[in-house]
């Protein structure tokens, strides 16, 4: 591949003046060249501004008023000129290495590169695991027909994918409805304008932290209800992109995704009064889980077992005890211990 591609790495801040310096200093400190480092400050009122002048002319600045991530996004597409597009959420980094790797691999019909995280907690100390959990691998290839087989795929945050701009253009400006989830507008549309690729060592880092929107740092009714809109956002998202490229949408994909249901019945779980779907209720969900995990699932038949157990487990138990087994699937981190240890029985019974 031609080494003389030039790539944008558009760093989206919002008063996160603590870790701002480590992502700037990652995207300038590639060894890959040339490279052009974009910082869209949307709105901060921190010290974020002072850190961004500090750098001068190596960096490319956006001071703009609080607009959330599309307008961040929008605003650094506009003023980058690479054929290869990084967005890169300030709390995060990148390895020296990343956008070498990435340009190695790369291809004019690509739509995009992703590549996984290792997960981090404040101070930058790893937690043990990447993103996304799990030992499934990355999705490849033709995406947009793994989108409307099961709903969605297995992919990465933000700061784990690298875009053609080719395939940006049909879909940009991002619209303002989704200001908040600007990363998954991308994510589910982006495979529709051509092959995606998959890089499964870690090129970067994903901090969770307590302010961070989507990274899990506690197990909380609230940020699940947060999930579900967001799912229920990104499902028509996908069902208005299909039917406007003339495909067909299986009339049951909503409940082909594992993930969908793993938040609805957590969610459902946690605060049932506040729910966003009203007609759901636990036993359809469990139902509809387990039926997702043996009809379209692609985990092997143990991992299979001990899900199909999760969702009984969660969808029964008293929440008190149903707890420990959400934190276990979506907070790795506090995972408690005795949780672990049966997983790990179980896979040695199953497995003979």
């Amino acid at each position: 591949m031609d080494n003389f591609l030039l790539v944008s790495i558009v760093i989206n801040n919002y008063t996160y003046d603590r870790f701002l310096s480590q992502a700037i200093d990652s995207a300038l400190n590639q060894t890959y060249s040339p490279i052009e480092v974009i910082v869209v400050d949307d709105g901060s009122t921190d010290n974020s501004r002072k850190i961004i002048a500090e750098y001068g002319d190596r960096i490319i600045p956006i001071l703009q008023p609080n607009g959330k991530q599309a307008a961040a996004f929008n605003s650094g597409f506009a003023k980058s000129r690479g054929e290869i597009i990084l967005f890169l959420d300030s709390d995060d980094y990148l390895l020296p290495h990343a956008v070498e790797r990435i340009v190695a691999v790369w291809q004019p019909n690509i739509a995009k590169v992703h590549y996984r995280l290792s997960v981090v907690d404040t101070s930058g100390q790893s937690l043990g695991y990447s993103s996304p959990q799990g030992s499934q691998p990355l999705a490849n290839g033709e995406v947009w027909r793994t989108l409307l087989k099961f709903g969605g795929y297995v992919s990465t945050p933000t700061s784990g994918n690298a875009l053609n701009r080719k395939a940006m253009e049909p879909i940009f400006p991002i619209p303002d409805e989704y200001k908040l989830t600007a990363d998954d507008y991308l994510s589910i549309s982006i495979p529709f304008y051509g092959e995606v690729v998959a890089i499964e060592e870690p090129l970067g880092a994903y901090r969770i932290h307590d302010s961070n929107q989507w990274a899990l740092a506690s197990v909380t009714g609230d940020r699940f209800r947060r999930f579900v809109r967001h799912d229920l956002q990104n499902y028509a998202l996908l069902v208005q992109k299909a039917n406007a490229l003339g495909y067909a949408v299986p009339k049951d994909l909503e409940q082909r995704s594992i993930g969908r249901l793993w938040s609805r019945i957590i969610s459902l779980r946690l605060d049932a009064a506040n729910h966003p779907v009203a007609s759901d209720c636990t036993l359809s969900l469990i139902y509809q889980g387990i039926r997702s995990l043996w009809k379209y699932s692609t985990f092997n038949w143990q991992k299979r077992l001990i899900y199909s157990l999760w969702f009984l487990w969660v969808g029964l138990m008293p929440i008190p005890l149903a707890k420990p087994a959400m934190t276990w699937l979506y907070a790795p981190q506090f995972r408690p211990r005795a949780i672990d240890w049966t997983v790990k029985r179980i896979r040695v019974l199953v497995s003979g």
